[in-house]
């Protein structure tokens, strides 16, 4: 038993010896600005997105559903005929009614 622990208690300190001897140095970062194709940064890179941008990604959330949909309507649609067919179109019919709202409400308006 008592071997057994000395040769965990070896094991230990050789991957903290390794680990220390491994150890990549810390230094602080140059005072650089980020990289962004030749150009100097307009604003800072944690800046918050402009609330214009929110319903954009509803929207796009919202085909993405679509998609998530269709792709395992796709392989019974053959099985079911029809009926499918229908609820397919009854769901896009809904989607569009929702894009429709979101443009009558100006979510896709820049200014």
């Amino acid at each position: 038993m008592l071997l057994l622990l000395a040769v965990c208690v070896l094991g230990v300190l050789l991957l903290y010896g390794a680990g220390r001897l491994c150890a990549v140095r810390r230094e602080p970062a140059r005072a650089l600005p980020p990289f962004s194709g030749g150009l100097a940064p307009a604003e800072h890179p944690a800046s918050r997105f402009h609330v214009r941008w929110y319903p954009v990604s509803l929207v796009f959330l919202a085909f993405d559903m679509e998609m998530l949909f269709m792709y395992p309507w796709v392989r019974v649609v053959g099985e079911m005929g029809t009926p499918a067919v229908v609820e397919m179109f009854l769901f896009l019919g809904i989607l569009l009614a929702a894009v429709a709202y979101a443009w009558r409400e100006g979510a896709f308006r820049w200014s």
